[in-house]
């Protein structure tokens, strides 16, 4: 199958234009020639551009009843607590940022005062200053003094244990299973369903006299293993996606029908085999005229053409195009010739032959340098003349054998749009179709959420599967 680079790669296509249509990238010309630009880009990581608390805000808070400290990390109440107004009540200076899995930040009581009044939560921006978090709408907060959690009314539940002298304390916010959690000196106390839309601060309250905490935003490890935490609700997600039921007989075919589409004949033959000795052997139905026969096209052929370029015999490739489908190389300019060119460049610098490769490059990358959309890419290539171990630079991804692999999709992607019955399909199988389905599915379900919680990434669902199984075996 195809390598996982190769179906990075792939997906973060479709990630950066962010549409399942345009993520498509319906012509054979563009699609290829986007990918082989995108390999040398560093996976792609959504820049959420969003910013993390990093202290308490002096500006919006009830500075009568509390002091924060210089280093704005710490908050002392010195008033005597005469009303049940009297809260020193003060968020973070930025809210919570919610295109991630889990938000979490920590306090630590340096002093429960007279009453322990103490509060950890997460409150709106507009939230009143002067009342404890989860007393009003729009608000949550775990109180030490109870050990109850406040929800938008001046009644608590029964939700943990008291807080006090010494404790640390955290609040989090889960944006995959849209629920609060708390902790309470390194371990998880329980956790309420997050009804709250919009921005949340996080929030801390003291409400008797000489109540102090220490706010820790992670600018100090924290006492409850986070990344542990993650982990364990990230297994959660694989494990909820592995339980799902697929019939047998549809994963098989949706198995065979990209074997067919790739050109892995002798896979196929082997994986025909395997399920015919099956007991009880299994059968697979032609749903509704699958396209079986479109993506037979030319199979033997496409296998022999993998194979060369996966071997790096570039000049035999282009040989066997020339012979069997030369409408596909007749035009020495196109997408196709372009990389088979680039392709033949990059062995002979593989192998060393590099004054056989300069003559190369003069002789067939020349022409592509003045034409737009190649130009960036035949430097690159040209660059690896410049390093003594290229496979080391910052080029050596043109070395890799996902490079082949991509050339080999290219051209075997251009032998299947010859066949003169062919579906509109002969970029993707029916398996990658159906993930360009689901990521579009995921998507558009984060995006109905307000976009709260991980982008949903095709590549890592499968690393952690293929790491399952292995850790399985």
């Amino acid at each position: 199958m195809n390598s996982p680079a190769s179906t990075t790669n792939a997906d973060n296509c479709f990630h950066r234009n962010g549409d399942a249509t345009v993520g498509n990238c319906r012509d054979l010309t563009s699609h290829f020639l986007e990918l082989a630009r995108l390999s040398a880009l560093p996976e792609a990581v959504e820049d959420d551009g969003e910013e993390s608390p990093t202290e308490l805000n002096t500006i919006n808070s009830s500075g009568g009843f509390l002091v924060v400290s210089p280093d704005k990390l710490s908050v002392k109440y010195t008033s005597v607590n005469l009303h049940g107004h009297d809260v020193g009540v003060v968020q973070a200076n930025k809210p919570a940022p919610f295109k991630r899995l889990v938000y979490y930040f920590e306090i630590y009581v340096k002093d429960a005062g007279a009453k322990g009044q103490v509060a950890i939560g997460f409150t709106k921006e507009n939230f009143r200053m002067r009342r404890q978090p989860g007393w009003e709408a729009n608000s949550c907060g775990y109180h030490g003094d109870d050990g109850l959690l406040y929800r938008g009314q001046g009644k608590g539940e029964a939700f943990g244990p008291t807080y006090t002298t010494g404790d640390t304390v955290g609040g989090g916010i889960n944006y995959a299973s849209q629920e609060f959690f708390f902790t309470k000196n390194g371990a998880v106390v329980g956790t309420v369903t997050k009804d709250i839309k919009g921005l949340l601060y996080p929030t801390v309250a003291v409400h008797s006299q000489n109540e102090e905490v220490y706010v820790n935003f992670g600018q100090k490890k924290f006492a409850f293993e986070l990344k542990d935490y993650e982990a364990v609700e990230r297994n959660k997600q694989q494990m909820a996606i592995e339980k799902i039921s697929i019939p047998t007989n549809m994963s098989y075919g949706l198995i065979r029908s990209y074997l067919l589409h790739y050109g892995y004949e002798d896979t196929l033959n082997a994986f025909d085999l395997a399920t015919k000795s099956t007991v009880p052997p299994i059968y697979l139905a032609q749903e509704n005229g699958v396209d079986e026969h479109d993506v037979s096209y030319s199979l033997n052929d496409r296998k022999i053409l993998r194979q060369l370029i996966r071997k790096g015999e570039i000049d035999t490739a282009l040989a066997k195009l020339r012979e069997g489908y030369p409408q596909i190389v007749q035009d020495d300019k196109s997408v196709i010739c372009f990389l088979l060119h680039c392709q033949k460049f990059i062995e002979l610098v593989r192998v060393g032959a590099l004054e056989e490769a300069v003559k190369y490059g003069r002789l067939e990358l020349a022409k592509f340098l003045g034409v737009t959309g190649f130009q960036d890419i035949v430097q690159d290539c040209v660059a690896l003349l410049a390093y003594e171990h290229p496979q080391e630079s910052s080029l050596g991804y043109l070395l890799e054998d996902s490079r082949r692999e991509l050339v080999a999709d290219a051209v075997n992607a251009a032998v299947l749009s010859t066949n003169p019955n062919k579906s509109s399909h002969y970029l993707h199988s029916r398996l990658e179709r159906l993930m360009r389905q689901l990521t579009a599915c995921c998507l558009e379900r984060r995006s109905l959420n307000g976009n709260q919680g991980e982008a949903f990434r095709l590549h890592q669902v499968l690393n952690n599967s293929y790491k399952n199984a292995k850790a399985d075996l």
